[in-house]
């Protein structure tokens, strides 16, 4: 293998950019597992996306993965696997680089949270190598079942939308509004609780999501479109994160 497919390599991990077909089956078959879908995940975004494995040197199993997409601005965004679910018009006027973050899936044996940092250091050396200056994706919640969710939905909804120039629009058809839960009390710390821990960084850095949830019965969640700005990012999280990254 190159060496220069390693992105880097902390403890017993190490964080690499798949090579060939058999990185791709191993990507999809995690997936797969996490989902829980009765077929192999794939789709034809697997082809257009460059795709992230961090590995357990000692058992050389993958236990993490995730893709990534780069445009050059927001002018292809409709294209993007987002641009399925969601009407990004407005962030059509974007004008710098982008990545969309997918399919991120951790191997449910390991509860290592080194794991999730390792990640992060990877999208920030994908970030500065790029001059990326947004991250985009859609953020799950576990079922499809929308009452589980409802303290996290009412958090994102008081605390977290997406500012009105950049907000995603309705594009399916199957979705949950969040101003439903415009007068629904809820504890905070709670809320938070049950937000996604990838998505709960994503908050903590200054993302933002979409004013709804899709419903996915097809990949058994509930998703919400979530953006990052990197100049959003806090600068000692930023100096941080550059620092751990190398």
């Amino acid at each position: 293998m190159s060496q220069r497919a390693e992105i880097l390599r902390k403890g017993n991990y190490r964080v690499r950019f798949a090579h060939g077909q058999i990185d791709l089956a191993a990507t999809q078959a995690l997936r797969t597992r996490c989902f829980g879908t009765a077929e192999m995940d794939l789709d034809p975004f697997d082809a257009l996306c460059d795709h992230v494995l961090i590995e357990d040197l000692r058992s050389r199993e993958v236990v993490c993965s995730f893709r990534v997409l780069e445009l050059g601005d927001g002018g292809q965004i409709s294209a993007s696997y987002s641009g399925q679910f969601y009407d990004l018009s407005r962030l059509a006027e974007y004008p710098h680089p982008m990545i969309e973050v997918g399919r991120f899936c951790s191997h449910p044996e390991w509860s290592d949270p080194d794991i999730l940092r390792l990640a992060w250091l990877a999208l920030t050396r994908i970030v500065e190598d790029r001059s990326v200056q947004m991250l985009f994706g859609c953020s799950s919640f576990a079922g499809t079942e929308v009452e589980r969710h409802l303290d996290a939905f009412a958090v994102l909804q008081q605390r977290y939308l997406a500012p009105e120039h950049w907000r995603p629009q309705a594009k399916a058809a199957d979705l949950f509004w969040f101003d439903d839960l415009q007068c629904r009390k809820t504890d905070g710390a709670k809320g938070m609780l049950n937000v996604p821990p990838l998505l709960r960084s994503y908050l903590m850095m200054g993302g933002w999501v979409s004013d709804h949830a899709v419903i996915d019965v097809e990949l058994n969640t509930l998703h919400v479109f979530t953006g990052l700005e990197v100049a959003a990012i806090p600068a000692s999280r930023q100096r941080l994160l550059r620092g751990l990254a190398g």
